[in-house]
């Protein structure tokens, strides 16, 4: 397989660029927002999903909310003859792209901008503007494997889901209906959803259901994501590879949110260790929030860097709230995201660092994750906090020795590392805010995690809380009715979306092909809509139920009605 700079080399060349030109990255600081959006109009600028949840937990719009002005990239881009490359709202910058740096010095003048900084050096070229396939998210066709909680069911991945008590949410019938994760990492080969030979069977349900809704390449400034690197597909796996066993099979796979949705991000540079890498983090992440994830899942972190007048000093950096990435975090957990970050491989200590946590995993807000191996031990290479405030650090720790993940040609393999100790997590705390409901926050997510954990009396620098239990921590969140594991069969109707705008979205599952009628009434019993619908064994892609929308705010009554079966729903009308 070529290397993504010899892609980039080929398409340069048929878009007659001048590719010898090296390229220099600098970050652009602003003062303000002059001539952007107003906080008076977010759906210019925030999804109504993003909204959404802001409502469900009560977080106002406010500045920081708004895009970066306009007018002040155009300056900045005209100026300097540069390419833009990401922004952030959140931090007020932008990241730009430049073969001759005799015009950065006159940025600096400007009355707008407060500060200038390279961020990387390419001795050829990182991208000129797209530099790949633009792809959109698709669907395939397949069929949805029955849901049926079992060691054979698991397979490969029972022993890292058993540790956690993890099948205690799926026997509710938590498996991540409704929420969406974004994954930022290196790179997704064999999860490619255009292609039947690059898509690794594990991924087929996904696919088949609309799984995947948002992929970005941040590194390169384009859509395609399917390529580059292993690590981000094995990552990936823990959370949503769907590939059941049968009775008496070891070759099974369930990840640990195999039903939720999940955006597909790009932002590490395997080619180099630059602090620009940071700033792709961050325009993920606000893509991320942007188009409404719930969850946000980083296994990656950074300390020290090729050019070592950038390193991060870690009593002076790793605060929790200095670097751009731990600032990121905490943003993200300002806006009602679950930010999930990989405490590092650095437990075994590295010249020039030691053996701490990196970054984002020291952030105030992120719940991070440290290894351990099935006996609950750590590892020796599972990173050490606290952080350089004195903040427990890991959180908690997952599986992250012999850990089952996907690997290209379809391969299942064992790998050791906190990254994928993380997703794990990402997926776990997804489908346990799932039954704690949409008002839930990611405190409260996070807040029942640690206290579920083993050793949360007893904190360690490197086992943190310990390690989680689900079922503890779905009790602390007091989830009110929630079916028990005796009679998880009774949930089959899921609302996704509650409370709901336009259309009413629902997650169905039934034993055998059935039909199933949907009748909404209002409290006193009238009806406001009827439809039937037509279904498969085992859970089904999602579907969307239309509303009148003269239909006033208010609680109604879904009744979900098969031939075997029956079902009550709540739902409000925002």
């Amino acid at each position: 397989m070529c290397s993504r700079r010899v892609f980039c080399l080929f398409v340069a060349i048929l878009l007659g660029v001048n590719v010898t030109a090296q390229q220099y990255a600098y970050q652009v600081s602003f003062i303000d927002k002059k001539g952007s959006s107003s906080i008076t109009t977010p759906s210019l600028f925030l999804s109504a999903r993003a909204l959404n949840r802001r409502a469900a937990q009560g977080i106002a719009i406010d500045s920081t909310d708004v895009p970066v002005s306009p007018l002040y990239l155009d300056s900045v881009l005209t100026a300097t003859n540069g390419i833009l490359h990401v922004t952030s709202k959140w931090l007020n910058m932008c990241v730009i792209l430049v073969t001759d740096t005799t015009n950065i010095p006159s940025l600096r003048s400007k009355s707008f901008v407060t500060g200038v900084k390279q961020v990387a050096y390419y001795s050829t070229f990182l991208h000129y503007k797209s530099s790949g396939p633009q792809y959109s998210p698709v669907t395939a066709q397949g069929q949805l494997t029955p849901f049926t909680p079992s060691s054979s069911y698991y397979g490969q991945t029972y022993p890292q889901t058993a540790l956690v008590n993890g099948d205690y949410l799926h026997d509710n019938g938590y498996q991540g209906q409704g929420k969406l994760i974004a994954v930022l990492d290196a790179g997704f080969i064999d999860a490619d959803v255009h292609s039947t030979t690059n898509l690794h069977p594990g991924f087929d349900s996904l696919v088949y259901a609309g799984g995947f809704v948002d992929a970005y390449n941040f590194t390169l400034d384009t859509s395609y994501v399917f390529d580059y690197d292993t690590h981000g597909l094995s990552s990936l796996s823990t959370i949503a590879g769907y590939k059941p066993g049968g009775i008496g099979s070891d070759t099974g796979y369930v990840g640990s949110a195999p039903l939720a949705q999940y955006a597909i991000y790009v932002t590490e540079d395997d080619n180099s260790e630059q602090p620009i890498e940071l700033d792709n983090l961050v325009a993920g992440t606000e893509r991320a929030d942007s188009i409404g994830a719930d969850v946000v899942s980083v296994s990656l972190g950074y300390d020290t860097f090729d050019d070592a007048d950038y390193n991060f000093n870690f009593s002076t950096d790793f605060d929790g709230k200095s670097t751009i990435t731990a600032r990121a975090a905490n943003f993200a957990t300002k806006k009602g995201m679950l930010f999930v970050a990989s405490a590092g491989n650095e437990g075994g200590g590295v010249p020039g660092w030691g053996h701490y946590i990196l970054t984002p995993g020291d952030a105030d807000s992120a719940i991070t994750i440290g290894a351990v191996d099935l006996t609950g031990v750590n590892p020796s290479f599972s990173g050490y906090g606290p952080n350089a405030a004195g903040q427990v650090k890991p959180d908690v720790c997952l599986l992250g020795v012999a850990t089952s993940v996907f690997h290209s040609g379809g391969l299942i393999v064992k790998e050791d590392g906190t990254s994928f100790s993380t997703p794990q997590l990402a997926g776990w705390a997804a489908c346990l805010w799932q039954a704690a409901g949409s008002a839930a926050t990611p405190y409260m997510i996070r807040n029942a995690i640690n206290r579920s954990a083993d050793h949360y009396t007893n904190v360690g620098p490197q086992i943190g809380y310990g390690v989680p239990d689900f079922q503890k921590a779905f009790q602390i969140l007091d989830v009110k009715d929630t079916p028990n594991s005796s009679s998880a069969s009774s949930v089959w109707v899921v609302a996704e979306g509650n409370p709901f705008t336009n259309t009413i979205g629902l997650a169905v599952k039934v034993p055998v092909k059935s039909d199933v009628d949907f009748v909404l009434t209002d409290l006193s019993g009238k009806k406001i809509i009827s439809i039937t619908k037509t279904f498969y064994p085992g859970w089904n892609p999602r579907i969307s139920l239309p509303v009148p929308g003269s239909l006033p705010a208010g609680i109604y009554i879904l009744h979900a009605i098969s031939s075997t079966q029956q079902q009550v729903v709540k739902m409000v009308k925002e």
